[in-house]
């Protein structure tokens, strides 16, 4: 798809409609994605970041659109992931006197990807380039979300290249924030956020206020996935803060896994407690729910509580996974507990607490062994509410 953004900058990339899984089986992308690349005709003309392995030829046909590809002077490499690079032998191929610019890292991710980096150029946030009218930027942003990363901006047309920062995953026609639902766009960035950049917060924290004493009039954000934010960027930059502050809501989110339906009827119970106090609070069975949506709804929530039935002395697998995927998160100021059913020995709830105790601290735990009576669903009533009260109390 070839569309002019602004006077001499097309976007020129690819929709994915149908991807429904990222980073392997990782995070379900709903509403599909998109490999954005930008083409900026000056007097170098210049390519910043390709597209995913598979989609060069489309890259190739919308660049033609505009210009002769051949005639590329320019390539910016913001970001190595194949997702972002994986037409980059490609484009090399047909403007092989191009120069390529990028971090150093990025020249050893590529070589190591391709065997190629093309006739490279080094730089480092402070250094600059001049394409003609324009002079471009560029800032080192290592770990967000990979060493080799930055960032590329035009004051000239008031743009931050953005790569994966303030991305989402949102297949669309449509080219611009305010052209699309603000909700679902707003859902799909936290769902990115939490998904992505959550284990990066104390990064994204100080570039942001990098970023902000170097005084820049941004007018749009183009990153190399979903919409490019020209309505929305007071907002997105207002929730880039908030995430990356471990910032909180009174509401809990109840995850469990269960074998013969006796840990779901306590987390039953556990949410019905929860609730009765006025707290927000959703149920998701780890089986049957996306991680990509409950981690987005975990981004914010102050309570996590977690259930597992005991199966060969271990939780079972499937929060196993997730849960491991949670510590890496790095999140703070959370509080949680643990509950679950067992027949002989009961080791998940251990297990659970003892695989996360680095992002939450833990309430008094519940057990009960087989299927719980009446007055064990009670208690199990009880400490949501003591939870719930905790909770937004705090």
């Amino acid at each position: 798809m070839t569309t002019l953004i602004k006077e001499g900058i097309y976007s020129v990339g690819v929709v994915d409609w149908n991807e429904r899984h990222f980073h392997g089986y990782t995070y379900v992308t709903k509403r599909g994605v998109t490999y954005n690349s930008y083409l900026i005709i000056d007097e170098k003309i210049t390519l910043i970041d390709t597209v995913r392995e598979g989609f060069q030829k489309e890259l190739i046909e919308n660049i033609k659109n505009v210009v002769d590809p051949s005639k590329i002077h320019v390539i910016i490499i913001n970001h190595i992931e194949p997702d972002h690079s994986g037409a980059f032998p490609d484009i090399l191929k047909i403007c092989p006197n191009a120069k390529v610019y990028g971090t150093e890292k990025a020249r050893q991710g590529l070589l190591k990807y391709y065997g190629v980096c093309g006739d490279w150029v080094t730089v480092k946030s402070g250094q600059s380039l001049n394409i003609g009218k324009r002079t471009l930027d560029f800032i080192d942003v290592p770990m967000i979300h990979w060493p080799d990363s930055m960032f590329t901006y035009s004051a000239y047309d008031k743009t931050l290249f953005s790569n994966d920062g303030f991305g989402q995953h949102y297949a669309t026609n449509k080219i611009f924030d305010d052209e699309v639902n603000f909700d679902a766009l707003m859902d799909e960035s936290q769902k990115y956020y939490a998904n992505i950049l959550w284990p990066f917060n104390m990064l994204v924290s100080s570039k942001l206020a990098a970023i902000g004493k170097l005084n820049l009039d941004i007018k749009f954000i183009a990153p190399s996935h979903g919409l490019i934010w020209r309505k929305y960027i007071p907002e997105i930059m207002q929730k880039y803060l908030y995430w990356s502050s471990h910032s909180c809501k009174s509401r809990v989110a109840v995850i469990y896994e269960t074998m013969w339906n006796s840990t779901e009827k306590m987390a039953k119970k556990i949410i019905g407690g929860i609730t009765s106090e006025g707290v927000e609070a959703v149920l998701f069975d780890i089986t049957k729910n996306d991680r990509t949506d409950i981690a987005s709804y975990m981004l914010d929530a102050k309570g996590w509580v977690f259930g597992s039935s005991t199966h060969d002395g271990e939780m079972l697998p499937v929060i196993a996974g997730f849960l491991h995927f949670l510590k890496g998160s790095k999140a703070k100021r959370r509080k949680s507990f643990a509950f679950g059913s067992y027949g002989w020995s009961g080791e998940a709830v251990k297990d659970i607490e003892d695989t996360i105790s680095n992002v939450t601290s833990f309430e008094p735990s519940l057990r009960v062994v087989y299927s719980p009576t009446q007055d064990e669903l009670d208690k199990c009533f009880q400490a949501g509410k003591s939870f719930a009260l905790k909770i937004k109390n705090e």
